[in-house]
């Protein structure tokens, strides 16, 4: 920690902001106690569940949500970016009443799945598209196809990414440091129990920004067949790619003849219309799409070059799924894609995320705060690092969880709801306003200037 920001001052203000956040949460406090003789932690997943109770919403409109205790808050989660959209979007909400009111699930196909593969097919510059319900079904998909393709079990992943909950990409997602091992060979880590041995020695890690990294094991690893890697790294914080690294690892997977996926559950439609392909100018063999795409309702697709989707089209491959582009759900994901996100929509989303990040600088650099502000788009953070994060093991090494936490308190505390943990800390909407964005970067410098104890310069 900076010598300008005390432990013992942190600690004071974490014990005290979370007795206030305690306090004003009172109602979501008492009611974990009562989910939890049915819910395992009182929630319905396990990243829900954190200090000092679970936070429970009960509705939310545009930019704000509301919690059980009637407290509103700015909302800067938005679902990891699923509700970029913003909440109950009239467009949206009218696609999905007039869908329900004829009817939300056939197991058959329909004409809305066809429009919105044809919209996603333009954005990512790939040509074939299959659905499924979730990230985790899509990157789970991707990887059976290119295994399929290539005929080679073993895959490789990057250390530190998390990729859905399937065996194979349970891997070294958040390794603890005494596991992980050497950075030139590091170990196969599971993120759980139950994961059989097998599949982990089918998984291989890499580090992030480090093509020479991904060369050296590929060229040892001739029965690695899959690479898969979110174009930005968003499970410490925001980590984008170094310059020309997207692009070293498109050759270096081709020389190689490696399937490169790119999972762009959390990137997708959020950080340009194309997600990181458009963005970066990079297109793989497949890509993974969920979360934002779908409008508010569960999503998940996978996208493909011709040879590698028509193992499906052949029955090589079976990629089948009951919910599979339900009506329901390609009625919101039509009126998302088509009807909200368009070219204004991203100018928006730029501009908006050029204004959080700025202001977020700027305080880092007044305060001497041992920080940066970083992100893409609608997608950013604070990165509470004195150096700056490039991989998972310079995560490991540079990152203040402790400063992380009290700052999430601060925002919470004063109605910015946020993302708990290091994952992301914002996801900007569509329909955020600058004095929102203003608001966040004013209770940031309240944060800056209690933990350091200055005035700023």
């Amino acid at each position: 920690m900076a010598s300008n920001v005390s432990p013992n001052r942190v600690a004071e203000l974490t014990k005290s902001m979370e007795e206030s956040l305690r306090i004003r949460t009172r109602k979501s406090g008492e009611f974990v106690e009562e989910a939890k003789q049915v819910l395992p932690g009182g929630v319905a997943s396990s990243f829900q569940e954190h200090s000092p109770h679970p936070i429970y919403i009960v509705e939310g409109h545009g930019s704000k949500v509301t919690d059980l205790d009637g407290n509103e808050y700015s909302d800067f989660h938005n679902g990891f970016g699923v509700m970029v959209v913003g909440h109950a979007h009239p467009v949206i909400a009218a696609a999905i009443t007039e869908a329900a009111s004829k009817g939300t699930h056939f197991a058959a196909p329909n004409a809305s799945a066809v429009r919105v593969a044809k919209e996603l097919s333009r954005r990512f510059q790939l040509p074939k598209v299959r659905f499924s319900n979730s990230g985790t079904e899509a990157t789970l998909d991707a990887i059976r196809l290119s295994r399929a393709f290539t005929g080679k079990d073993t895959l490789v992943k990057i250390e530190g990414s998390y990729h859905g909950h399937h065996d194979a990409v349970m891997v070294s997602v958040h390794p603890d440091p005494s596991k992980m091992g050497p950075r030139a060979h590091p170990v196969s880590v599971p993120q759980s129990a139950g994961i059989p041995q097998a599949l982990l020695d089918l998984t291989v890690v890499v580090p992030f920004n480090d093509p020479d990294a991904l060369d050296a094991t590929l060229t040892a690893n001739q029965d690695i067949g899959t690479m898969i890697l979110e174009p930005i790294m968003l499970n410490i914080g925001v980590v984008p790619p170094n310059d020309g690294y997207l692009e070293a690892v498109r050759e270096i997977t081709r020389k190689h003849g490696v399937v490169l996926i790119f999972d762009e559950v959390k990137t997708g439609a959020t950080v340009a219309a194309g997600g990181a392909v458009e963005k970066y100018g990079v297109v793989p063999d497949l890509v993974a799409l969920a979360k934002a795409t779908g409008g508010g309702t569960p999503i998940g697709s996978v996208l493909g070059t011709e040879e590698i989707m028509a193992q499906i089209d052949d029955g090589t491959v079976a990629q089948i799924g009951t919910f599979n582009g339900n009506p329901l759900t390609m009625a919101a994901a039509e009126a998302a894609l088509i009807g909200v996100l368009d070219e204004a929509a991203y100018r928006r989303l730029d501009q908006a995320g050029r204004r959080v990040l700025e202001g977020c600088q700027d305080v880092c650099d007044r305060y001497g705060l041992p920080a940066y502000a970083v992100g893409v788009a609608s997608k950013g953070c604070v990165m509470f690092a004195h150096q700056r994060v490039v991989d998972y093991r310079s995560y490991v090494e540079y990152f203040d969880d402790d400063l992380n936490y009290l700052g999430w308190l601060y925002h919470m505390v004063n109605g910015i709801y946020m993302t708990p943990g290091a994952d992301e800390q914002w996801t900007l909407s569509v329909v955020h306003g600058d004095d929102e964005i203003d608001h966040y970067v004013e209770v940031f410098e309240e944060f800056a200037r209690d933990v350091t104890g200055g005035k700023g310069e």
